[in-house]
């Protein structure tokens, strides 16, 4: 049944509305209202404004203040960590002049000496690593079927000799097929072969090679870092802030110690403590265990 009292209670209603909207209607036409907020709102704006400036200037004087503290405390942290020491420098693959001074910087920054620098062409050239090596178990290297598992087999123990070779410097039997096969093994190569007291190592992204380089690569390199780790000296893997894809899960895969950092003090430091004998993942990666080592103790020795 229509009800009356329903009717006017809904005739309400609406007069309500319209009586809020035509107040509202006035509000806004008030042109001394709008200004009014406007000021205010612009007041509050340059206010907020002017605070954040004022602490981005704050910050930014604390962030000179540290940087130039890290830079004066960095040579006293490393001094004479490496003193005497030879170290080498392997590019797996494509080779670069930023990495190669970087860690030529920190080498020399703490008494040591890069004394040998190669880049591994990558993918291998096993036709020219088997020419080179004729007359030795390695000159079926490029072989048809050097990417099935008997040929990795045989490429993780090529990789292995010259991993002993390279930083024993040549002190080993067969010493001189590292010579013998400079030519097509290695892109680039500056120094000398002799003994070295710490690698460095730096890898390129493989995506471009197809699933049969990457087979050959990958034993390859597996026997190049089992070589380096038979002779006892301490491997690092190194990268920069900006390489993507990061390389340091293949570095953890592997075992050895890895610096995502390298473009940083502190991951130069890092670097000259992992070559001390510090071990673990440092940077500012999530890959990484911390920023630097602990080195309360002093690092240990290689």
């Amino acid at each position: 049944m229509f009800d009356y009292r329903y009717h006017a209670l809904s005739l309400a209603a609406v007069l309500l509305a319209l009586a809020v909207g035509v107040v509202i209607g006035v509000a806004i036409g008030d042109s001394s209202l709008v200004s009014s907020a406007k000021s205010g709102i612009v007041h509050d704006l340059s206010a907020e404004v002017s605070g954040a400036q004022r602490e981005a200037g704050e910050l930014r004087t604390r962030l000179a203040n540290e940087e130039a503290f890290s830079s004066q405390l960095y040579p006293i942290a490393v001094h004479g960590l490496l003193g005497g020491r030879d170290i080498g420098l392997v590019f797996l693959g494509e080779s670069s002049d930023q990495l190669n001074s970087l860690v030529s910087d920190a080498v020399t920054q703490a008494g040591g000496d890069l004394m040998t620098v190669v880049a591994v062409r990558e993918p291998l050239d096993l036709t020219g690593l088997a020419s080179a090596a004729g007359g030795t178990v390695y000159g079926t290297l490029g072989g048809p079927l050097a990417s099935a598992q008997g040929g990795t087999r045989l490429v993780e123990r090529f990789g292995a000799l010259a991993g002993r070779q390279l930083v024993s410097g040549g002190v080993l039997v067969n010493r001189e097929l590292l010579s013998r096969v400079r030519g097509p093994l290695f892109s680039a190569f500056d120094g000398l072969l002799g003994k070295l007291e710490g690698l460095v190592l730096v890898r390129a992204d493989p995506s471009a090679m197809n699933t049969e380089q990457t087979q050959v690569s990958d034993a390859f390199e597996s026997g190049l870092l089992a070589g380096a780790a038979a002779v006892g000296v301490p491997v690092v893997g190194v990268e920069l802030t900006s390489t993507e894809p990061s390389q340091v899960p293949w570095y953890q895969s592997k075992g050895i110690s890895s610096v995502d950092d390298l473009d940083g003090t502190a991951g130069q430091a890092a670097l000259i403590y992992t070559l001390a004998g510090s071990r673990g993942a440092f940077g500012t990666r999530p890959t990484a265990d911390s920023l630097l080592p602990s080195v309360a103790g002093g690092p240990a020795s290689p």
